[in-house]
């Protein structure tokens, strides 16, 4: 007597599909954490070329992101279409009954994996926010105790712009803001 050995069940086309774009989320999201917490880094370091240059990498990540939600449309498209349903119904759970039986956890594991990438990459970036909001208030309050602000006279005003009385003021700047930055011992 010959004991049955259970064959695997074959890949479907749309798990392959659903399984390689959760994978390229995935790698996408790695990439996207990393510039993420670089950016950090380069913040609190006060590195501004740094900071710009990786904001620009972010930005390239994010227009990949954009090409990968159209693939994301396809795929829920093509599965909603099998499912009958609409393909703002269909959901990973749904999917399940496409996919084969190897398939399935896998792409649950690979979503639930991606969920917590992009909440690591949400919490960084608010924190980035924050330090950049935090550095761009100290420099505005430097820069108004520096040039007296506002409309006053030495105050910022972009090149050629003239603003009625104050349009002869000198660009200098007030004695007492200068005794505010006087350290001298």
């Amino acid at each position: 007597m010959t004991a049955l050995v259970p064959q695997a069940e074959p890949a479907t086309q749309l798990g392959v599909a659903v399984v390689r774009h959760l994978d390229e989320q995935l790698a996408s999201s790695r990439r996207l954490l990393e510039h993420v917490l670089r950016q950090g880094h380069a913040i609190r370091a006060r590195r501004v070329d740094e900071v710009l240059a990786v904001m620009a990498e972010i930005q390239g990540e994010m227009e990949r992101r954009g090409r990968m939600d159209r693939d994301r449309t396809a795929i829920l498209t093509h599965a909603a279409a099998r499912l009958g349903v609409a393909p703002h119904q269909v959901t990973l759970d749904a999917m399940g009954g496409l996919l084969s039986a190897a398939e399935a956890p896998e792409a649950q594991r690979r979503s639930a994996e991606l969920r917590g990438l992009l909440a690591e990459v949400a919490r960084e970036h608010a924190v980035n926010r924050a330090l950049m909001k935090q550095e761009l208030s100290f420099l505005d309050h430097l820069t108004r105790l520096m040039g007296g602000g506002g409309e006053e006279a030495g105050g910022y005003r972009p090149p050629g712009e003239t603003r009625g009385a104050f349009a002869a003021a000198p660009m200098t700047p007030r004695p007492s803001a200068l005794r505010a930055l006087d350290l001298q011992a």
